[in-house]
């Protein structure tokens, strides 16, 4: 696929995808985290990586992602019971509710969704491997305004 068609595809897309939160209710992220999110949302999870949206997965992955706490993704991130039911019932609640974004995927990565590597599909492995990337669930490494929900294509920079 030629490359400008891959930018259209890419656009088209992102634009899809941004309707899609905005039409599922989730508030936009702003520059203290996700607007409307609980408290313990932007203290136990946006303090160790962005405060993903819930709207980028859906409830399955919610429910597997704060039901492993204590392995999350190969660190211990468990918290108080309390603070877990909160967060989960708020992720759950906005998550994506149809299509490709609801889906489960493996391990409850986001990065391992279908819609996500059809998304990165023109990114070479080798990109992700880059120590100023790391991995593909790093999406400030690229995406500067990630952590306020700005996953524009035209402020991608791919970092060498």
């Amino acid at each position: 696929m030629a490359l400008s068609q891959r930018i259209s595809r890419f656009r088209i897309a992102a634009s899809c995808l941004v309707l899609g939160l905005a039409t599922t209710g989730v508030p936009a992220q702003t520059s203290t985290g996700i607007k409307g999110a609980p408290p313990a949302f932007n203290t136990e999870c946006a303090s160790c990586h962005i405060g993903y949206a819930p709207a980028l997965t859906g409830e399955t992955n919610w429910r597997g992602i704060m039901g492993g706490l204590d392995k999350h993704f190969g660190v211990d991130a468990s918290i108080d019971e309390k603070s877990r039911q909160i967060i989960t019932a708020w992720l759950t609640s906005h998550a994506a509710k149809g299509g490709r974004y609801s889906s489960a995927s493996p391990e409850f990565r986001i990065s391992k969704s279908h819609w996500f590597i059809r998304q990165h599909d023109e990114v070479s492995s080798k990109v992700w491997k880059r120590a100023s990337v790391k991995s593909p669930s790093n999406c400030g490494a690229c995406h500067g305004g990630a952590d306020k929900g700005d996953f524009d294509e035209d402020r991608v920079r791919i970092p060498s």
